[in-house]
């Protein structure tokens, strides 16, 4: 009880999310607070009525952690970040009965709109959440909004602009006063924002307003200057009043992994890669990166395999081979950590295309069956090896050794087999997200699609005029010189020729 109070006195006035924790450092609930020396104390004050659920909380209380950020924004969605990760169970218990909020872009649509359903989908759009107070989260994006302009729903015929478009909230797509393409790259920042990256999004808008005003393109740079405008006043709203976003070296995870792992410092980049296939077909590879543990999903990457086959190693490794190389490295950057979704097969591979690459990358495997890290000895002396299995005891861990590689198994409470499920479970998301993809073009091909030189528009006519690829494939060779000119007409018809 007294270190619980010391920590008390010690709590800031700024906005943030808190973490109270139990006698055995668990997590076991996860708010956010505009102001946290207030919020944090409310909990203790004897004269303040609390219901059961929140007494029984109270009772459960032994130590208390804190992140500060920079406004209710930032804390809102870092606590619906944090909750995803560590589902503290008192984060259920004390809600009402209403369901959690998300927000929805559709950013893939030829319309993109944002919305707050209350369950997630699988049809294809971005969800950021999910958040519990969704009234707080309705009133961050009005003011964001502002900055970044968006549709909230496809208007039915009309044409001209909308009242919103007037007042600077709405693109203007139905009346061409924005492209979908510059619409789009507005709502990359947006869910930038919403992910959590919303100092580094600033600082890079800050960069392209200087660019543009040296251009002399200044109608871009007052644009430009009203979003970083927007964005800096609304750390001064009142959301709920009651990146970086988080500061690497205060999340406790990163700590212990570095301290685990022997790294020089939290590992500020962490890289997730997994690959996800159907028996050997439509093989794809995810990256998805976490930065100061929050997902960067600007900076994700998929890859479409070239090696056919069921060979999980072969694939992990031509993955991490084209992500490093020096062409992608220049444009990504380079991960202080990579988490490889696999067992020791997997992460054999992966050493194998990081040293044939020539680069010096931290490497864990997370095996799926009992949530192992795997960590090569090859990595690292045997004094590392040796501080690495002793810093494990110390947290409980299950250590297994071979001649190759060191197996531990974390509590799985642990703050770090937490980060690494996310991670690990985000990169799994991604791949089969786009595996999925893949398939399903695969499947609506047709044989017209592999023949040279016929694209999109010479394939309509093909289909308009005969039908179906069938009947194109049997047309005459003067039918298609008709359709399609004498000379690439007579092309085709020697490719469908050898199809028949």
């Amino acid at each position: 009880m007294e270190r619980l109070n010391k920590k008390l006195t010690e709590l800031p006035t700024s906005p943030g999310v808190y973490f109270h924790k139990n006698a055995a450092g668990e997590i076991i609930y996860i708010g956010k607070a505009a102001n946290l020396r207030s919020r944090v104390r409310q909990y203790f004050q004897k004269s303040r009525y609390r219901d059961p659920k929140t007494d029984q909380l109270v009772s459960e209380i032994a130590d208390i952690d804190w992140t500060e950020v920079e406004s209710e924004a930032d804390a809102l969605f870092l606590e619906a970040e944090l909750v995803r990760r560590y589902l503290p169970p008192y984060n259920i218990l004390l809600r009402d009965d209403k369901s959690l909020q998300y927000v929805r872009i559709d950013y893939k649509s030829d319309y993109p709109t944002v919305s707050m359903p209350r369950r997630p989908l699988d049809d294809g759009a971005e969800y950021f959440g999910p958040y519990v107070n969704g009234f707080a989260v309705k009133k961050a994006l009005r003011y964001l909004r502002r900055a970044f302009p968006y549709a909230i729903s496809r208007p039915a015929g009309q044409k001209r602009a909308s009242l919103y478009y007037h007042l600077g909230l709405d693109p203007g797509l139905e009346s061409g006063g924005t492209s979908l393409a510059d619409y789009r790259a507005n709502l990359r920042k947006l869910m930038r924002y919403l992910s959590g990256n919303s100092v580094g999004l600033m600082r890079d808008i800050e960069r392209d307003m200087k660019r543009a005003a040296k251009a002399k393109d200044f109608e871009q740079a007052a644009k430009l200057r009203n979003q970083l405008q927007c964005l800096q006043a609304l750390s001064r709203q009142i959301l709920f009043s009651d990146r970086e976003l988080q500061d690497a070296s205060k999340d406790q995870a990163l700590v212990d992994l570095a301290s685990l792992l022997g790294l020089a410092a939290p590992p500020r980049r962490i890289e997730g890669f997994d690959i996800s296939h159907l028996q050997g077909t439509d093989n794809t590879a995810s990256m998805v990166v976490f930065i100061s543990g929050l997902p960067d999903k600007a900076a994700y990457r998929k890859f479409k395999l070239r090696l056919g086959g069921n060979d999980d190693f072969a694939h992990m490794a031509e993955t991490i081979t084209r992500r490093l190389r020096d062409e992608n490295a220049r444009k990504w950057g380079l991960a202080d950590l990579m988490l490889i979704d696999g067992g020791k097969g997997q992460l054999r591979a992966a050493i194998g295309a990081r040293d044939a690459a020539g680069r010096k990358i931290a490497m864990i495997g997370l095996a799926k069956r009992q949530e192992e890290i795997i960590v090569s000895k090859l990595d690292a002396s045997a004094a590392a090896i040796a501080k690495m299995i002793s810093q494990a005891k110390r947290m409980d861990a299950y250590i297994v050794e071979t001649a190759e590689f060191v197996s531990l198994e974390l509590p799985k409470n642990s703050h770090i087999v937490k980060l690494l499920q996310r991670i690990r479970d985000e990169s799994h998301r991604f791949a089969v997200s786009y595996h999925s993809t893949l398939k399903a073009r695969r499947q609506v091909a047709s044989q017209l699609d592999e023949v040279p030189g016929i694209g999109p528009l010479t394939r309509k006519k093909l289909i308009r005029r005969f039908g179906s690829a069938k009947a194109a494939i049997n047309a005459e060779t003067d039918q298609l010189q008709d359709l399609l000119g004498a000379k690439k007409g007579s092309q085709i018809a020697g490719h469908f020729a050898r199809l028949r």
